[in-house]
């Protein structure tokens, strides 16, 4: 399985209250269906997963403007 992404508040909190109604349900026997909630929790970890390489895309591509901004700047002050 992959790693799992650095949550942010609010999903730690979602997936914790769906884990909640999980046991809830859990308790009352083991014929109850649970993958509905378990569902929900996939498509979180599944959001944080696309936000985490975005947010890794976007620092890449600003890394790269700040390099090309750094090269001209060097060519423009000789």
């Amino acid at each position: 399985m992959a790693q799992d992404p650095k949550f942010t508040a609010r999903e730690i909190t979602q997936i914790g209250w769906y884990t909640a109604r999980m046991a809830k349900r859990g308790i009352a026997g083991e014929n109850v269906h649970l993958g509905d909630l378990q569902k929900k929790v996939d498509r979180i970890i599944d959001g944080a997963r696309e936000r985490e390489a975005q947010q890794a895309a976007d620092a890449a591509e600003a890394e790269k403007a700040a390099r090309k901004a750094r090269a001209k700047n060097g060519k423009t002050r000789k």
